[in-house]
């Protein structure tokens, strides 16, 4: 087996500090660059929220181990945390009582990845030479050589528009001021931008419907606030899930709850309500779907776009890359999660081989390696890091081999789903996304959010 290797791992969110324990257990050296300020970054913009995932499913196993000689206690395996207490109780730990400290460089974003000597369109004797990772931390520009890199940089800062075409709608960013984008903490953090507001939600998946049931409950509280539920599609129903159905009992309850909530008349929606302009009328917003004079138009303060993620591919241009065209997750993954084609909390666990490209010793893993798919479970990212760590080594065996038992999440549907980042698992609770998974729709993250940033 192959040890003494340097890899790079981009993010220090749950998988990528995954990542980095399971090649210390390989006698390997990961570098660790995290874009924020401290391990765990994007889980913080959602630490509100709660996971619909259990603890069981949310600490990595070589994780644990590393923790164990620091007195680390572990959490009640059947409860469930929010993003703050992932953080309190298993990243920070794990980022600053073991090891990994020595590993994680803060504040370090990366700009570019090559190899050493080779561009994008140059072959012979690229596997050899290692890779070249610039990088930008307070000193300016850095430079970082690995053997290997694995990309867990998650999608939490790359939110998809308003526009319903996947572009931004027509003056979204004009107004870039009186929109936020995944699962603002509307009743903790953000009480004060909108309490007594009329605020419209687009999108229809976790962290939507997080976003709204928290404004509904922000009513109760202020008088005058109003939110406005913007559906692309034209069946409520679909969003609202298994309810007592989904073995995932966190995510069935969230979605029995909006269902009430909607019947109840305490959440207004607008169905069919594709974007395609937003402008200004007397100091509000004018959110409007359709073109000129068969346009219809909501007024609101504010506008919360929870319509999912994409990846950041900028920094990758000179790697080569095997992404699905439309998903742009890796090809052999992409069809066991698209979303045209399924709506389900749960893939099969996979690994190094699903994840590989055209460029050996490079890797996509976490929420990132789903492309703009929504369904993302942590514990599915704790297996790929496993599983490419394996393969970094040079243990094949290991790498194939499966293990990891996804829970039965229940209520799966074929034949499409509304829209990418419509539905799914996290995002965390809740792409809310969090949950169970990572931080994926945004925002409940994909259940963990990170890392889970998922990543």
């Amino acid at each position: 087996m192959s040890s003494g290797k340097t890899v790079a791992i981009i993010g220090a969110g749950p998988v990528g500090l995954a990542a980095a324990a399971h090649l210390l257990e390989r006698g390997m050296t990961p570098v660790v660059l995290e874009a924020g300020p401290e391990a765990g970054h994007s889980v913080r913009q959602w630490q509100h929220v709660q996971l619909f995932s259990p603890w069981e499913f949310n600490v990595d196993k070589a994780a644990a181990r590393l923790l164990a000689p620091t007195g680390w206690n572990s959490p009640d395996p059947q409860s469930y945390p929010t993003g703050g207490e992932l953080i309190e109780r298993y990243l920070a730990p794990l980022a600053t009582r073991t090891k990994l400290r020595e590993t994680i460089r803060t504040s370090s974003r990366v700009t570019a990845i090559s190899r050493v000597g080779f561009d994008k369109a140059k072959t012979r004797g690229r596997e050899q030479a290692p890779f070249e990772l610039r990088y930008q931390n307070g000193k300016g520009p850095e430079v970082l050589r690995a053997d290997a890199v694995i990309d867990v940089s998650g999608t939490w800062f790359s939110p998809n528009p308003a526009g319903s075409n996947g572009l931004p709608a027509i003056g979204e960013r004009e107004h870039a001021g009186r929109i936020a984008y995944g699962m603002p903490d509307v009743r903790g953090t953000g009480r004060g931008r909108y309490a007594g507001k009329t605020v419209a939600v687009l999108g229809a998946g976790h962290s939507a419907l997080g976003t709204l049931i928290d404004l509904a409950r922000l009513a109760e509280e202020v008088p005058g606030t109003q939110p406005v539920w913007l559906l692309r599609g034209g069946d409520p129903a679909k969003a609202f899930g298994g309810g007592s159905n989904d073995k995932l009992a966190a995510r069935g309850e969230l979605g029995s709850t909006f269902a009430a909530l909607v019947a109840d008349g305490r959440i207004r929606v607008e169905t069919d309500f594709g974007v395609t302009h937003i402008s200004d009328f007397e100091g509000r917003l004018r959110i409007s779907a359709g073109a000129c004079c068969g346009a219809r138009s909501v007024i609101a303060d504010e506008l919360v776009v929870s319509t999912g993620f994409r990846p950041d591919l900028s920094f990758l241009s000179e790697l080569r890359l095997r992404l699905d065209p439309a998903i742009e997750a890796p090809v052999a993954l992409a069809p066991l999660i698209d979303p045209n084609e399924h709506s389900c909390g749960t893939v099969r666990p996979h690994g190094a081989r699903e994840l590989a490209h055209d460029e050996p010793g490079f890797y996509l893993a976490g929420m990132k390696s789903y492309g703009r798919a929504p369904t993302f479970l942590m514990t599915t990212g704790y297996e790929q890091v496993r599983s490419i760590v394996a393969d970094i080594a040079g243990d094949k065996e290991a790498a194939a081999r499966v293990e990891l038992v996804l829970p039965e999440t229940g209520v799966c549907t074929r034949g499409g789903v509304e829209s990418a980042g419509a539905a799914g698992c996290c995002g965390g609770p809740a792409k809310a996304e969090p949950s169970a998974c990572c931080a994926a729709d945004e925002s409940a993250m994909k259940a963990g959010g990170a890392g889970c940033g998922c990543s």
